[in-house]
């Protein structure tokens, strides 16, 4: 089993040029074990390798003479300003890259100026990651479901005493996908996991065995109880199918959040990127569509809200910035995606976020 004390306690600035730097530089931080749980995919990592190649299947079209000077990634989102339509993606355990855990990420989020999402698996309180946040900084709260209803009941409370402005239900995540790094490896969660704490504590359990510790059997029954126990907009994350957005939005979801778990869950399924295209034609602008895995570039996040999406959430290049630098270092990374996408807006003369949407993306013929 790994030991807290091997996680960073780094504090500060970093210097990379790019997000593979980044992940390269954190590989020498983060202990081995925890490092191959945050970077692994499933299986092959089929899906988890597709997930950044499929952005290549549409192109940006360079645009001049549009009179575009300093774009603008500012948008309004549920009301609240965010500085840039990209938000903290939910990812389990932070203290397995800094001491400081979610505490960190948590303030970096804020001080950038966006949504923070946190996880049910995380290795803090939600009191203590609100307070590291601030009251005034917008979090949600991803949810694994336990056995009992209960104990759902509790955290729900838990989630909406705590501020959480929306519930993001993880639904494709009933059981832990084949992760061979892991078995490889050995690891098992060296942190316990404070807000599951009731059913299950995280300290020397391997994946599969949190997974088996929730609910593996979910139907749009448990979105309905989620609206109603919080009375809280409910996201339904891992969506993929035009079928399955129907059945999450006819249970009351209202928010679609299109996911492969990062390509950790189902190897050999599509990349995300090439479901976002159909599930925002199946959506037609209903709910609100998050999106991510596998965004590693501000052109990422250009093409996906040109896709549908209204905002792109980041997982992996998050826990690097905190290994290598706290929460400054997580600061700087949505301060490298906001950079880039500005760049991008300005070559492709779009000047807000709401041009992005309107922006038309070019099939990509040579791959």
């Amino acid at each position: 089993m790994e030991k807290i004390y091997q996680a960073s306690t780094a504090e500060g600035a970093v210097d990379f040029i790019n997000m593979r730097d980044l992940e390269e530089a954190a590989k020498e931080v983060i202990p081995k074990g925890g490092y191959g749980y945050i970077s692994s995919g499933a299986g092959d990592t089929f899906t988890y390798r597709e997930n950044e190649r499929a952005f290549n299947h549409k192109l940006i079209i360079p645009h001049v003479l549009k009179d575009i000077e300093l774009p603008d990634t500012r948008t309004n989102f549920s009301g609240d300003t965010l500085n840039a339509p990209i938000i903290m993606a939910p990812v389990a355990a932070h203290g397995l890259a800094n001491v400081n855990a979610e505490k960190a990420s948590a303030k970096g989020v804020a001080r950038f100026g966006t949504i923070y999402t946190a996880s049910s698996y995380a290795s803090c309180t939600l009191e203590e990651i609100r307070a590291a946040g601030g009251e005034q900084a917008p979090q949600w709260f991803q949810f694994y479901m336990s056995k009992d209803d209960g104990i759902n009941r509790d955290i729900l409370a838990m989630a909406k005493r705590n501020g959480a402005k929306a519930i993001v239900l993880t639904a494709d995540a009933t059981v832990g996908g084949n992760r061979e790094t892991d078995r490889r490896n050995g690891f098992t969660f060296p942190l316990a996991m404070p807000i599951v704490q009731a059913y299950q504590s995280g300290i020397g359990q391997t994946m599969d065995a949190v997974y088996g510790s929730s609910k593996q059997k979910l139907s749009p029954q448990d979105v309905a109880f989620i609206a109603k126990e919080s009375d809280l907009p409910v996201y339904v994350k891992g969506v993929q199918s035009e079928e399955d957005v129907a059945r999450a939005l006819d249970a009351g979801a209202q928010g679609i959040w299109v996911s492969n778990h990062g390509g950790r869950q189902l190897d050999g399924g599509p990349a995300a990127f090439d479901s976002l295209q159909i599930v925002a034609d199946a959506v037609a602008g209903r709910v609100p569509i998050v999106f991510d895995s596998g965004v590693r570039r501000g052109q990422h996040v250009f093409k996906a809200i040109a896709s549908g999406a209204d905002l792109v959430a980041i997982g992996r290049p998050v826990i690097y910035g905190l290994a290598l630098g706290g929460s400054t270092g997580v600061q700087q990374v949505f301060d490298f995606f906001k950079k880039e996408l500005e760049m991008v807006m300005q070559l492709a003369g779009t000047q807000t976020i709401a041009d992005i949407r309107q922006a038309k993306l070019r099939d990509n013929h040579y791959m």
